[in-house]
């Protein structure tokens, strides 16, 4: 096989470096298309492309060219995967497959689970992550990654910030990278320096900071989303010993500061002076050797708080938001650790890997609002969750590969005087058929489980009226009864691999998913009970007339629905012919309440993505445009919603070394005004718009030696 087609396995951190230097060596009709490893699906280095799972990778390269101002761009080529952010508000609530919040999707950062959670006109999950932090991220949809712990059954992120490889070349000492970039339509302003130095082979360490600020931005209308402005520094160190052969032991931190004000003050009676703090530890110990197949060790430990200080300074005073410069405050903490091994024998022609590992985490959920209701919707308390699987592998020649799997759950939770445990062991199989050498089939059927969060629990107590004297516009009711949410997944799944398809040295890549997730005992909140009504004391006759109606109930509480239905279509592919390339990604998605036969608010909109990208000047030059189609169907009533939109995006890099890259972009070139999810609250309304036409440029440096 020609150079052109030769795969070369290359972990997610280190394929940009890899690739800007090879393409320096390349002719104009040679290719070189880097497949990442992935670890994510089985807890096995693979390659992407040939995981028998949705797996999607994004590398650093990725990143040069996407130009991420937050993580929801990130994963701009990634089907089946979307985010509800508001404009105001710099953290990100990620949705898999129609599921999302209160851990349906376990978001990882350096192995550290991100579990903040917090009540409101919004998402119900957050996580507070600078992309310029990053050096790749994985993705992996549906519950097929059971492995990974409680709660996954939408799916798994895991990010990875720099290290020391993104910043060293090959036999370097030391090095450094500066990053900066420009924009409009935010008065976007980023700047990062990291540095790195390995004394020795046996350690080295990584550190940076990265300052980000923005000011409010315009929508596709013209008009100003206040308050969309921020300010975000983020700081990480690592230091990595190698003690011993096949021994590595990682010391990570990662801090962020995001210092905002969220609401809408134009359209809402309340906004908020917002200082956020997240801050992650873990500690790894790695242990592997290719010929010891009995022990492939990885063991960490990890904490990770985020803590949300909040003042109160727009809008009136009232029961449910406080009074004018009154202070609350919401706090997490999780600690953890996962410890998991893999044992490799052959049996003649067979080949066996059995993985087995053990997970455990815990919740401290804090939430003061002295003049408020936050509180109320936002209880404190406390969840433990803990688990353990065993997985087989088993392959035979390069055709045959089978995935047998089973995870056990249990959970314990309490807080408010109520409490709540349960536990269940979830399946896992998969078949993998390659019969032809550029193709592989399989189909899998996976489960996996989610422990009802903190609030779904324990939320209790009198939702305050709007202003003092009006009476409760409905109290929430906790439900300690409350059954954890199983999602059974039924996938079928093409793995498309090709070198030399129309001329020697192109290369395809694409991965095609259809997929149904039954989903028992899906959560959801439920009201009923008496309308709520009010009889103001300045009409005469009070009571019983007049009357005026508040509110049509007047109990919540979180339910389990008896079953759900989410299926859809992914497709994810690339075509690169050295001199050009392709890229497409679509989805499609509908989900529903199979009792009452209700569409699910957290179905994303169907989508298609495109791009078409030149090399010139000997692949110094890249200039790249994309056009991304969405569609919304099957919306709830009362919602607002853009039932279509069109974005295009042009991107444009030189880079005359590899250690030099000068690039720009125009994001939505048309202007578009669209809102990226359904929304129901008429203060959410102007803070979900997405931004309008936006310029942005910058200039990444390397050097070392």
């Amino acid at each position: 096989m020609a150079a052109a087609g030769a795969l070369a396995a290359a972990v997610p951190q280190a394929a940009s470096a890899q690739q800007a230097t090879a393409q320096q060596e390349m002719s104009a009709d040679e290719v070189l298309m880097l497949d990442p490893v992935t670890v994510l699906a089985t807890r096995t280095e693979e390659l992407a492309i040939d995981a028998l799972a949705a797996v999607s990778v994004v590398t650093e390269g990725d990143l040069d060219t996407i130009m991420p101002t937050r993580p929801a761009e990130v994963f701009k080529y990634v089907p089946g995967v979307s985010f509800s952010d508001r404009g105001d508000d710099p953290g990100s609530s990620i949705n898999i497959r129609g599921l999302q919040d209160f851990g349906r999707v376990a978001v990882i950062v350096d192995g550290a689970r991100q579990n903040f959670q917090r009540s409101g006109h919004g998402s119900d999950g957050q996580f507070y992550l600078d992309p310029e932090m990053l050096s790749g991220a994985e993705v992996v949809r549906g519950p097929v990654a059971n492995i990974y712990g409680s709660g996954a059954i939408g799916g798994v992120v895991s990010f990875t910030t720099k290290d020391t490889d993104d910043i060293l070349r090959p036999g370097e000492r030391w090095g450094a990278l500066a990053n900066t970039l420009f924009g409009t339509n935010r008065g976007q302003a980023m700047g990062s320096l990291f540095g790195a130095v390995r004394p020795a082979d046996s350690y080295d360490v990584a550190f940076g900071a990265s300052y980000r600020t923005e000011s409010d931005y315009d929508n596709g209308n013209g008009e100003r989303v206040d308050n969309s402005g921020n300010d975000i520094s983020s700081g990480l160190a690592k230091a990595t010993f190698r003690p011993a052969d096949g021994h590595e032991i990682k010391l990570a931190g990662l801090t962020n500061r995001s210092d905002y004000v969220v609401g809408q003050t134009t359209a809402s009676a309340s906004a908020y002076d917002t200082k956020l703090q997240n801050d992650t530890a873990s500690l790894r110990w790695r242990y592997s050797k290719p010929e010891d197949r009995l022990f492939d060790f990885e063991g960490s430990v990890y904490w990770n708080r985020t803590d949300m200080d909040q003042t109160k300074v727009g809008g009136t005073s009232g029961q449910i938001s406080g009074i004018l410069g009154a202070a609350r405050n919401f706090s997490i903490d999780t600690a953890g650790f996962d410890l998991h091994n893999t044992t490799r024998f052959d049996t003649g022609s067979f080949r066996h890997a059995f993985t087995y590992g053990a997970d455990f985490f815990n919740d401290q959920v804090s939430t003061n609002d002295p003049t408020g209701a936050s509180d109320l919707s936002t209880p404190s308390g406390e969840r433990s969750v803990y688990g353990g699987f065993l997985q087989w592998k088993l392959n035979h020649a390069d055709w045959f590969e089978l995935i047998t799997a089973a995870r056990y759950d249990g959970y314990e939770l309490s807080g408010g005087g109520n409490s709540s445990e349960g536990d269940r062991i979830s399946p896992k199989v998969t078949l993998g058929i390659t019969p032809l050498p550029w193709l592989t089939v399989y189909g899998t059927y996976a489960e996996g489980y989610r422990a009802p969060a903190v609030t779904e629990t324990l939320v209790a107590g009198a939702h305050p009226g709007y202003a003092p004297g009006i009476p409760s516009l409905f109290t929430f009711v906790p439900n300690p009864a409350l059954q954890p949410e199983v999602g059974k997944t039924k996938e079928i799944g093409f793995n498309i691999r090709k070198d030399d398809l129309f001329k020697k040295g192109d290369a395809l890549r694409a991965k095609i998913n259809v997929f149904r997730n039954d989903v028992e005992n899906y959560i959801e909140i439920f009201t009923y009970g008496d309308p709520v009504t009010w009889c103001p004391v300045t009409f005469p006759g009070c009571p019983p007339v007049p009357v005026v109606t508040i509110n049509d109930y007047s109990l919540a509480q979180y339910r389990n629905i008896p079953e759900a239905v989410i299926e859809g279509f992914e497709f994810e592919g690339r075509y690169d012919a050295g001199g050009w390339y392709l890229r497409l990604t679509a989805q499609w998605m509908e989900g529903r309440n199979v009792i009452d036969d209700l569409a699910l608010l957290s179905i994303p909109s169907d989508r298609i993505v495109t791009a078409a990208g030149i090399r010139l000047l000997d692949r110094k030059l890249t200039v790249e445009a994309s056009w991304t189609a969405a569609r919304y169907d099957h919306v709830p009533d009362g919602y607002t919603y853009t039932a279509a939109y069109n974005l295009v995006d042009i991107y444009v890099g030189y880079q005359p070394t590899p250690d030099v890259l000068l690039h720009a972009a125009v994001t939505n070139l048309l202007d578009e005004y669209y809102l990226p999810i359904p929304v129901a609250q008429p203060d959410m309304i102007l803070a979900t718009a997405a931004p309008g036409l936006a310029f942005k440029g910058g200039l990444k440096i390397r050097f070392g030696g």
